[in-house]
């Protein structure tokens, strides 16, 4: 089973992560970024995660003002562990680096698209992408124009 990717030590002058209310703590991001998003009740904004070069969506992470801040300035993908309460950067354990390409933001502020380059796989299960499991579609679209 890979190994979970590191922690960000020393990445941020306050370690206690997002704040309550979706309020944004102290960041080094750019106020005119900071200002254009929308965050969920933690402080965090969802990070969609694909391959550049393919458009294969790889994971789903997420990201306060400082996690997008660091991901932004450094190249490097760098996340808000909710498991862990926590930053980590992509790779850095695993070995499974993302080197970033570009970040967009949705017209609301509410969803990051990530299009990072993938060293190995994505998720932590060992597989390349983290939507590797089909769901049976029994209804809807049968055909192109239908």
């Amino acid at each position: 089973m890979p190994v979970p990717d590191a922690p960000v030590t020393g990445a941020h002058p306050s370690p206690t992560g997002p704040t309550p209310a979706g309020t944004a703590r102290p960041s080094r991001l750019d106020p005119a970024v900071a200002a254009r998003l929308k965050r969920d009740a933690d402080g965090l904004v969802a990070a969609v995660v694909r391959q550049y070069d393919t458009g294969e969506v790889l994971m789903v992470g997420w990201m306060d003002d400082e996690a997008l801040h660091l991901t932004l300035t450094t190249g490097r993908a760098t996340y808000w562990s909710r498991s862990r309460q926590e930053y980590w950067v992509k790779g850095d354990t695993s070995g499974h680096h993302q080197y970033v390409h570009s970040v967009a933001l949705d017209c609301d502020g509410d969803a990051l698209l990530v299009s990072v380059d993938q060293v190995g796989v994505a998720c932590h299960t060992g597989e390349r992408t983290c939507f590797h499991t089909e769901l049976p579609v029994t209804g809807g679209v049968t055909g192109a124009g239908s």
